[in-house]
Order: C-alpha cells, then structure tokens, then sequence
C-alpha cells in the first residue's frame, strides 16, 4: 500500500507540516470521486483552495476509506543557526519531518510501502537525501518516487491533511474551527499528529 506525502507551509511562515498518508491507491481515487460528486469539484484538490466544510468532508471520506495518517509538525522554534542558509535550512526541517513521519508510518505499511512524494516544492536531491536518511533509519524499502499531485488522488488527500495542520497551527480565525475538524481524528487514533523536537 502506498505512503503518500505532501508539506504545507514553511520555516519562513513559523509552521511546516508534513502528511503521511496510508491508502489503498483505489480507495483513494474513490475517496475524490465521491467528494466530486458532492461538491463539484472540477480539477485538482487542494486544501488552500477548499472552505470548511469541504475540508470536513474529505476527512470523514477519508475516516471511511479505512486510511491512516501521521502529521509531523516543526514550529517557529526551529531557526536556521546564526549564518545558516535559510533555504536550506527549510530544506532540512523538510528531511527531518519526511523521516519522522514516513518512518513511523511505515511499519502499518508492513516496512514495504513505495514512498510517493509531491514534486511540486523540492527536486531530485532532496528526494535523494531523504531515501538515504530513511535507509539508514529504517532498513532498506521499496523506493520512492516523486509525482505531481494532481495525478494522484492520494498526494491531493495528503495535501489537504498538511493543509488543515499547518492551518490549524495557525492563529488566525479559523484556527478553532479547523481544530474542531480535526480533533475527533486525532481522538479516534486515524491521524497522529508528532511535533518535531527542537533540537534535531
């Protein structure tokens, strides 16, 4: 079963979040299909792009499919050190939390889940890197590949899990409602929700 992975915000934006995502790949294609019918949705899911009641809708679809997911979390604490790079500073933060999330994902996997990225934010070297640091955590896998999201209905599902974490995390108005979302999900064990320490 694949483990589909998608961040949402930054180290410039004080929060980033990153999904893992476990699905049946036809479940997941279900999943949209019925949230298509209806809302009417026509295109890509995107969690920036959905209101309130459309992200609740995709989170009880998603309870039903029988899927899982971990959301690892960095906040504002996490400063590049004086001098550091901040790009790749966030490149970093983006590592640790791919192997903090994926790595505690994968044994529900049964350890031979394929790993499937959304290549909208970072190339083939972060992909690099982050195979090596999961190879050295965890063992050997089957691999991972990096895809455009709006190929997969599972990178869109975990699109909208980073999204409503990474906004839940947020102090903006919807801040309660969005935890008043996703809390009954945490409650009933379908998403775990890891806050990255401070000192990785």
């Amino acid at each position: 079963m694949p483990i589909y992975c998608d961040e949402s915000g930054g180290i410039g934006r004080g929060v980033m979040t990153m999904a893992a995502v476990l699905i049946d790949e036809d479940k997941a294609e279900l999943l949209l299909e019925r949230f298509r019918e209806v809302t009417g949705l026509r295109g890509e899911l995107k969690g920036s792009r959905i209101d309130l009641a459309e992200r609740a809708l995709v989170f009880e679809l998603f309870e039903r499919s029988g899927g899982s997911a971990i959301v690892s979390i960095a906040l504002s604490a996490l400063k590049p050190d004086k001098g550091q790079n901040r790009g790749r500073h966030d490149i970093d933060i983006y590592a640790q939390l791919m192997n903090d999330s994926v790595g505690n994902l994968l044994p529900a996997s049964g350890g031979c889940a394929n790993v499937i990225m959304d290549d909208g934010r970072y190339g083939e070297e972060i992909l690099a890197r982050v195979q090596s640091d999961i190879a050295e955590l965890i063992g050997p896998w089957n691999g991972a590949i990096m895809e455009e999201s709006h190929r997969l209905a599972g990178l869109q599902i975990a699109d909208v899990i980073a999204n409503s974490f990474f906004n839940r995390a947020l102090v903006t108005g919807r801040q309660a409602r969005l935890a008043a979302i996703v809390q009954p999900f945490l409650d009933n064990g379908k998403i775990d929700l890891r806050v990255l320490p401070d000192d990785e």
